[in-house]
């Protein structure tokens, strides 16, 4: 595949007009010098339509549009369940978690932790999260946001890896937060307009100029790939376990990531209020509903379009083969844009995390105008690290992928025990919270070992339940919290908005409808 020389037109002023709005945004009233509360949090005062859009941007990268395309090639839509699962999860992110977290005026989940619980926990998950996002995250987006550029422009693989670190470095160095997330309803535009360009097209190609007929015929002459539960004799059962899909493991691996993880969580922490920020997760909802219509389906059209495929993955770029010279460029635009805006968002908050987590608390008398700098250095300093590491660490892409799927999963079922006795049992403490911490990585390897053939989200599951025991034996076991616990839950209101009950509903009922139309 080769971008004529309009599509490279479409792209090259997607990047400049991107950059410069980026700045224009994030400039600050003469005389004014930014704070740490302006680059990390927006100034806590993102309006809803930013943080939905931001929320969606930082999620779907070139991982979840090549590989979820690929799961629709080899699964089908079933996969689609991380993206419907993922909307309820933000309906109770707003209305049980984010009261919490904007009354008690969070900044970073570590700090959340610290004064919940104390400095012990608080410093083992600042050093994890870094860790994670540095190592697994960043490498995983540039490595496979590489191999997507390289598939499509034919540039230089290693090349394509150095300019995309570096954009997204620059384009948010100067303005932190308010430069991704103020841009991020562009970045968002343009990426749902190159997928349903995409499904659109595709769609076209199997229906003979209609995109109904070209669903219906897909849907008649592969109706597995349109079965949302899978039964134990599916070859991808283990994948995502029938049943156990909706009542067990994804529901821990998506509360900790729409719920307690900083670089999603941070749009939220940065509203001017909380009704603010339950509209922008609402609006985050809509668009979740509408994402595997762009990431999965293409994915089983190419199941007609190229069923010789060798890699399922490749079936998103083969899928763009199809695309005219004009539409090519705005697609590829929106892919770099998927890819730019992701790792914006987590490079700012390992910038949020290392500053404000680590350095703010050994130099207590730092100026605001050094914990930006320190920010922007730490931001360099941890691109300039993913980009070094990418290739060992990502190289074999198969086996690298799997193992981020392993890394995260044996933390996740952890950190939701933590965070859920933290936000709404007072008797929770640190040695509970140590114990979770410690547990969900042993469980999760024991029964790795122990029980290869369980299925991976079962496991999550399973393991959520055991540290959730542990914690609480432990809780009851040892002291209370006392004074270290400054988190105060006793004025929350979790009463929302009309507006809010009625769009939470809409999205249920959306979701009872698709689920009953495609179950087998």
């Amino acid at each position: 595949m080769s971008l004529s020389t309009l599509d490279v037109g479409i792209v090259l002023a997607y990047l400049t007009g991107i950059f410069v709005l980026a700045q224009w945004v994030s400039r600050e009233k003469g005389g004014h010098q930014k704070s740490a509360q302006d680059y990390f949090l927006a100034s806590r005062a993102l309006p809803w339509w930013a943080i939905g859009a931001s929320l969606i941007a930082a999620n779907i990268s070139a991982e979840q549009i090549i590989g979820m395309s690929g799961s629709g090639y080899a699964i089908g839509l079933a996969i689609a369940s991380y993206e419907w699962m993922g909307a309820v999860t933000l309906l109770i992110v707003g209305k049980w978690f984010l009261p919490i977290f904007l009354r008690n005026q969070v900044t970073t989940m570590p700090q959340f932790l610290e004064e919940r619980y104390g400095n012990r926990i608080r410093t083992l998950m600042a050093v994890f999260w870094l860790g994670l996002y540095v190592f697994v995250n960043l490498t995983s987006i540039l490595w496979l946001g590489s191999i997507a550029v390289s598939q499509v422009a034919g540039m230089d693989q290693t090349l394509a890896l150095i300019l995309l670190g570096l954009f997204a470095l620059a384009y948010q160095l100067y303005g932190g937060l308010k430069a991704v997330a103020l841009t991020d309803i562009v970045q968002v535009t343009l990426l749902v307009l190159g997928g349903l360009l995409v499904t659109g097209i595709t769609l076209s190609e199997i229906g003979d100029g209609s995109i109904v007929q070209g669903f219906h015929t897909l849907w008649t002459t592969h109706p597995g790939k349109f079965q949302m539960i899978l039964d134990p004799s599916n070859p991808f059962y283990k994948d995502l376990p029938g049943l156990s899909v909706l009542l067990g493991g994804l529901w821990i691996a998506n509360l900790s990531y729409w719920g307690f993880n900083q670089y999603i969580i941070q749009r939220a922490l940065a509203a001017k209020d909380i009704r603010e920020a339950q509209k922008g997760v609402v609006f985050a909802a809509f668009l979740k509903l509408l994402m595997p219509v762009i990431v999965v389906l293409p994915g089983i059209a190419a199941v007609m379009l190229a069923p010789s495929l060798e890699r399922p993955d490749a079936a998103y770029p083969t899928m763009m083969r199809l695309l005219p010279s004009g539409v090519l460029g705005l697609v590829f635009a929106a892919l770099v844009a998927a890819i730019v805006a992701s790792l914006a968002s987590k490079i700012n908050s390992v910038a949020t995390i290392f500053t404000l987590d680590f350095y703010a608390k050994r130099d207590t008398q730092a100026s605001q105008s050094k914990l930006v700098r320190v920010g922007r250095i730490a931001a360099a300093v941890s691109i300039v690290i993913a980009v070094l590491t990418a290739r060992p660490l990502l190289g074999s892409f198969d086996q690298g992928f799997q193992y981020i799927q392993e890394f995260t999963g044996f933390f996740t079922p952890g950190i939701v025990v933590i965070f859920l006795q933290g936000l709404f049992w007072k008797r929770a403490n640190e040695a509970g919270a140590l114990a979770a911490a410690i547990g969900s990585f042993v469980l999760s390897l024991a029964l790795k070992l122990l029980w290869p053939d369980l299925p991976f989200m079962d496991r999550i599951g399973l393991v959520f339940l055991l540290s959730f025991a542990l914690a609480t034996v432990v809780a009851l076991a040892t002291p209370a919290s006392g004074a270290r616990d400054r988190i105060r839950t006793d004025d929350v209101s979790y009463k929302t908005a009309p507006s809010f009950n009625v769009a939470s509903l809409a999205v249920l009922a959306i979701l009872v409808a698709l689920y009953a139309t495609f179950w087998h």
